[in-house]
């Protein structure tokens, strides 16, 4: 539009000024200095990551007091929470007569950790209370345990409230269980986070690359804290100390908060770890629910028996 602005970014910024003082500079140090401390519009891009001697928070100090008492616009990214800056350029940046502060979150992040389904769990988001059928060829009670299951679940899904452990074997229905309460949450418009064990503890290692969209802390506190969190597969993770210590912090923290969760495992309690364990059995905060029931993949479909059988030649009259 015309107007004259200057972008830089806070490191370059403080590189510019000491290279001022050498005698090959084109620029002197202080034309340098006033040209940035003056102009009509100034952008300092990047605030937090740079160095921390004395001289640059000096040199920072003294570009911020001269703006802010001359209240010049001013634009600041930072990619350190205003909270954690140091406590001179904080009460600038936080004080309401003259700034503003806007918090940015990538969407991309909170879809993940958030209340939607995240990548590699598109089975478990067409899991429902709806699609959980009978299996009329199992025995009266083990369809009744099912049945018993499947409304205690459902009764959780409606007002979750304490905890819910779902054992039984692989294939029994633990996890459509687990994934139809989150479901059903997300169609109240309910926060929800479904995590299976394995997979969350491997996205917490990742976290440490440098090139992760998600910090350790943002997919740990989520994770946490969440108002209703589902640990699918728990027993099935790796047992280093690591692992161990990071389940038991979460698995702790929602114990003593008294977070809704939902925990399904192949394992029984005594395969558990004692200080996992007895917390899933503590009567006043989680109900624990076994379904005795086997792998749904080898139930036969109606009439695929009697067509097996006649097929085999019993039966013949001879």
């Amino acid at each position: 539009m015309g107007y004259p602005v200057f972008f830089i970014t806070i490191a370059d910024l403080l590189d510019h000024l000491r290279s001022a003082f050498s005698p090959n500079s084109n620029i002197a140090y202080d034309t340098f200095f006033d040209q940035v401390r003056n102009t009509p519009l100034l952008i300092l891009d990047d605030l937090g990551t740079q160095t921390g001697t004395p001289w640059a928070k000096e040199k920072l100090d003294q570009l911020l007091n001269h703006r802010f008492a001359n209240e010049l616009p001013t634009v600041i990214t930072a990619s350190t929470p205003v909270q954690e800056l140091e406590v001179r350029i904080r009460t600038r940046l936080t004080d309401p007569r003259l700034c503003q502060v806007y918090e940015l979150e990538e969407k991309q992040a909170d879809d993940a950790l958030g209340y939607t389904w995240g990548p590699g769990l598109e089975l478990e988001k067409s899991m429902t209370f709806a699609k959980f059928t009978k299996r009329l060829n199992l025995p009266l009670e083990q369809q009744e345990s099912l049945e018993k299951t499947c409304h205690s679940v459902l009764e959780f899904a409606s007002s979750p409230e304490g905890w819910i452990v779902l054992q039984g074997v692989t294939g029994c229905g633990k996890t459509h269980l687990a994934a139809a309460i989150v479901n059903y949450r997300y169609q109240a418009g309910e926060p929800a986070l479904f995590v299976v064990v394995p997979e969350f503890l491997d996205h917490l290692r990742s976290t440490f690359s440098p090139d992760s969209k998600v910090s350790y802390d943002q997919l740990f506190e989520r994770v946490k804290t969440t108002p209703l969190l589902v640990l699918d597969d728990f027993g099935e993770q790796t047992t280093t100390p690591w692992a161990q210590e990071k389940l038991y912090q979460v698995i702790n923290y929602r114990y003593n908060a008294k977070l809704p969760t939902v925990i399904t495992t192949c394992r029984s309690l005594e395969e558990i770890e004692r200080r996992f364990s007895s917390r899933f059995v503590d009567p006043k905060v989680s109900m624990v629910l076994e379904i005795h029931a086997p792998d749904y993949r080898g139930d036969l479909k109606p009439g695929q028996r009697a067509k097996s059988y006649r097929r085999s030649g019993k039966g013949r009259r001879g």
